[in-house]
């Protein structure tokens, strides 16, 4: 989770419905119907799932996962029944990794690269027919130990320019966006500038920004490059100062003709208290003008400060979906709206030990559109209701094509990487001539 350093998890048994069950339907000839286990009435496979209803009004939704959670060998036999593998494939039409892709799971050692589990993500996608994000290939959380002690201001930059040719380089041509560089900004550090003093400024200055969006461009020229960040939502003073200086940020970097296309707004929002209003809609607005996109990238709601039992979270989770991608979605430059997970059985506001996510009753949160069960929540009525009244219909296809072999993913070998052969990343294009460091 950005602005969260969330912890990896291992594959537990999921909770199993025992009353009705709905089956899911296939989207790709191997996805066979499978019983899900809902605890609503609400149907959600199939065409009344998210994702047929994004495409249908030119959207992506997706949410992230671990990939470690995710039964692709069973999808790739044709014979999966794991609920959480079902309703990931059913339920989104582009992923993004909650860790697999940071740094710190990528790196054991400086010379050294784990892409096992990037690299399983990967092939679940195309299997699933899905789209991928990634995240993160600069931030100043989710490091490597080894980081503290090895990077200086000697080797800061060649640091950074090997990860991203690396990582950017091995998926190229594969992922539908980068999240370049994440949560860069923070006026509350008291720069004139409004940037965070990370460990990336106070190795290399502030123009490690544009060299990071210069590495990736031309290490992997397809994808979309974004700027993600979050507490940008609110019309409160602080998140209001800081939405300011995230768009003094982009223009800095669009004058510069940096090569960035779009800006991420995590959208980790509470369950009660100020919601997000005019001054986020005219943010879209300005970077709309700019030719940037706007992506939702880690949507959940937080219930901790929230009185009440389950339904009462319910509802209030659900009235914040409907409100704020009633506000956002209907904005032509808001291709894509992702959650931070997908059902509450595994969202680290549930899994991590910290004031932020736990409630003082103790009880589960209840931040996503399906429950710990597997089934439809309130808030995926609200989301998929938000879809459909956000812009007019489009043309799909009468049935989803089968997937073609040749399209799988396929990594090739790359020094390091845990099950290959010793190999190294192809040689990316030159690079331009370092900026100065200020």
């Amino acid at each position: 989770m950005a602005g969260r350093n969330a912890i990896p998890r291992t594959r537990r048994n999921f909770l199993k419905a025992s009353a009705s069950s709905v089956a899911a339907a296939a989207l790709t000839p191997w996805l066979k119907a499978a019983q899900l286990g809902p605890s609503s009435q609400v149907n959600f496979t199939g065409p009344d799932s998210l994702r047929a209803h994004a495409l249908g009004h030119g959207l992506l939704y997706g949410a992230a996962v671990d990939p470690a959670l995710l039964d692709v060998e069973g999808m790739a036999a044709g014979n999966t029944a794991d609920p959480y593998t079902l309703l990931v494939a059913n339920q989104a039409n582009i992923l993004v990794a909650e860790n697999a892709m940071k740094w710190g799971p990528l790196r054991p050692t400086p010379a050294t690269f784990d892409f096992a589990p990037a690299d399983r993500l990967m092939r679940f996608a195309a299997l699933a027919g899905q789209r991928v994000r990634g995240h993160n290939l600069c931030w100043h959380e989710g490091l490597p130990d080894w980081f503290k002690t090895t990077a200086t201001r000697d080797n800061a930059r060649l640091l950074l320019v090997e990860h991203i040719q690396t990582v950017a380089g091995r998926y190229r041509g594969q992922l539908h966006s980068w999240d370049v560089v994440n949560e860069a900004v923070e006026p509350k550090d008291g720069r004139p500038d409004g940037l965070r003093n990370s460990p990336w400024l106070g190795l290399m200055g502030p123009d490690y920004i544009e060299l990071a969006f210069q590495t990736a461009a031309i290490a992997d020229p397809a994808a979309k490059l974004a700027y993600n960040d979050y507490g940008i939502e609110l019309d409160t003073p602080d998140q209001t100062a800081k939405r300011g200086a995230v768009m003094m940020l982009l223009r800095r970097l669009k004058a510069r003709n940096v090569p960035i296309h779009a800006v991420g707004v995590q959208s980790h929002l509470m369950a009660n208290g100020p919601q997000p209003g005019v001054g986020l809609l005219n943010f879209i607005r300005e970077a709309r003008k700019m030719g940037l996109d706007v992506y939702i990238t880690e949507l959940d709601v937080n219930t901790r400060g929230l009185e009440g039992g389950p339904e009462a979270q319910d509802y209030a989770v659900a009235q914040v979906y409907r409100k704020y991608l009633g506000l956002v979605l209907p904005e032509p430059n808001v291709p894509i709206a992702l959650t931070w997970g997908i059902t509450n059985a595994h969202t680290p506001l549930n899994e991590l030990n910290m004031e932020w996510a736990k409630r003082e009753d103790g009880a589960r949160q209840r931040p996503l559109p399906f429950d710990d069960n597997m089934g439809a929540a309130p808030a995926f009525t609200a989301l998929r209701n938000a879809i459909d009244s956000s812009r007019p219909s489009v043309a799909a296809p009468a049935s989803a094509p089968g997937i073609d072999p040749s399209t799988l993913y396929q990594p090739f070998r790359v020094q390091g990487s845990p099950g290959t052969s010793p190999g190294t990343t192809p040689p990316p294009s030159k690079l331009p001539p370092p900026p100065r460091v200020r």
